[in-house]
């Protein structure tokens, strides 16, 4: 069990602060924005809720590579890992001209939502610089998962903390109008967005083309061409960006939803999800770990070790929400004060801490259980799953609770958690029910 989790965490270590460290270039952003006015915060805060969703979708999809990398590295079938590999690449093309047209649609069409006119064209201009930089952070995300398949996370984790400062320096320069480039305000943080997603891309690749531990997939021939491979991404894949989607917009109804209560509700909810979502960067670096030990295990053939890992996954994940949700019992106020010094947002943001904190264990369960099924490329239920809980009962809930019955922001809140937990409940169940026929001898593991 020690030596499990130490593997765990050797893995879900450096993919925990390279996620802290891409929450803290959108911080960034906010903050530098917040410099130049409400226009240009505004602008920003628009638009990255329209560039996120292709994103989020790539992500999803392309994740479906480092499930399938886990299982062939596991069997030691190198060749089809480069096999796979160009065939991520033909899929990488078609995602990237899918997201920059996506980006540009919802760019023009945020004419039709009649927004204040200063916003919507600094908005549409954000979105658009940002969108060149689509192809490169798709190209990224493809070696990124790579790499995690074959259980190597730290280069991402250096690559993301040199983008962050990469980020705050171009900000600086395009945002503000320094070293001679004129100043373009919201414009310029998209051109820099896109330029450091260029810088990753390369980052990784040179670093991959270059470092011996990637040397078996160059050296090896690719194993015969099977389109099923490009077949099996997209049907392990889809589900994924699918739930990545749903349970993203489900927050954003949500926050849409906490808009018509008032300017001090919104504030509130922005404080305490902002706190919830980096909390939320240790159990989904847990799961990526998870989902690399889960499919490690079935790649070789011991299936005794896929019901072991995955619940030692979950069971860390649990206990590691189990301190954050106590560190946001014990200082609310003091995390709080941190983000707002308005009397009235800050303790309202007290009390939807405190629910934060509640569904800490729901979330950190059903992240890790969700990432052990990804491990078995079980990905279709789950996203049912996603779709049932929180659209059909999470999102109703909140809206009943918060307005049928008057209990306001709280009442919002209290839908979320209950969509969390019945996720964490029924997504354990699933896992059990796989792994129920599962051989279960013992027999030490391995690396």
């Amino acid at each position: 069990m020690k030596r499990e989790i130490r593997l765990n965490a050797r893995l879900a270590g450096p993919i925990v602060l390279a996620q802290v460290a891409q929450v803290a270039m959108g911080f960034t952003d906010t903050v530098m924005a917040g410099r130049l006015g409400p226009l240009d915060l505004g602008a920003i805060a628009v638009g990255v809720n329209l560039w996120i969703l292709p994103y989020l979708f790539c992500v999803g999809l392309l994740m479906a590579v480092s499930s399938m990398t886990s299982h062939f590295f596991g069997a030691a079938r190198f060749g089809a890992i480069r096999d796979l590999m160009e065939q991520a690449g033909r899929t990488v093309l078609v995602l990237s001209v899918l997201a920059v047209g996506s980006i540009w649609l919802m760019a023009h069409g945020l004419f039709l939502l009649h927004l204040d006119d200063g916003i919507t064209r600094v908005a549409a201009a954000y979105v658009k610089a940002v969108s060149f930089g689509m192809p490169a952070i798709v190209g990224y995300l493809a070696l990124r998962f790579l790499s995690e398949g074959i259980g190597y996370t730290k280069p991402m984790m250096i690559i993301q903390l040199i983008a962050l400062l990469a980020n705050v320096l171009a900000n600086w320069v395009f945002m503000f109008g320094k070293l001679g480039v004129p100043a373009m305000g919201a414009e310029g943080a998209g051109w820099a967005t896109a330029l450091v997603m260029w810088l990753q891309l390369f980052l990784l690749l040179g670093y991959i083309l270059r470092h011996r531990r990637y040397r078996f997939i160059w050296i090896t021939p690719a194993e015969a061409r099977e389109w099923r491979k490009t077949r099996e991404m997209l049907r392990v894949g889809a589900p994924i960006a699918v739930s990545l989607v749903a349970e993203v917009g489900m927050f954003a109804a949500v926050a849409l939803l906490m808009g018509k209560l008032g300017v001090t509700e919104v504030a509130a909810h922005q404080v305490a999800l902002n706190v919830a979502a980096m909390a939320f960067m240790i159990p989904l670096g847990i799961s990526s770990a998870t989902t690399v030990r889960v499919g490690h295990a079935l790649g070789e053939g011991r299936t005794w070790l896929v019901r072991f890992r995955g619940f030692v996954g979950i069971g860390f994940a649990a206990a590691c929400m189990t301190l954050t949700a106590s560190v946001l019992f014990l200082f609310p106020q003091d995390i709080v004060a941190v983000y707002t010094a308005d009397p009235q947002v800050r303790d309202l943001a007290v009390k939807l801490l405190l629910m934060a904190a509640i569904f800490q264990l729901s979330d950190g369960i059903q992240i890790s259980a969700n990432g052990a099924l990804r491990g078995m490329k079980d990905t279709f239920y789950p996203m049912m799953i996603t779709l049932v809980v929180y659209w059909l009962w999470g999102l109703p809930l909140s809206w009943y609770l918060g307005f049928s019955r008057q209990i306001g922001p709280q009442g919002l809140w209290m839908g979320l958690v209950a969509g969390l937990t019945l996720s964490a409940i029924w997504l354990v169940w699933r896992f059990l029910r796989l792994t129920r026929c599962l051989p279960t001898v013992s027999v030490p593991a391995t690396d």
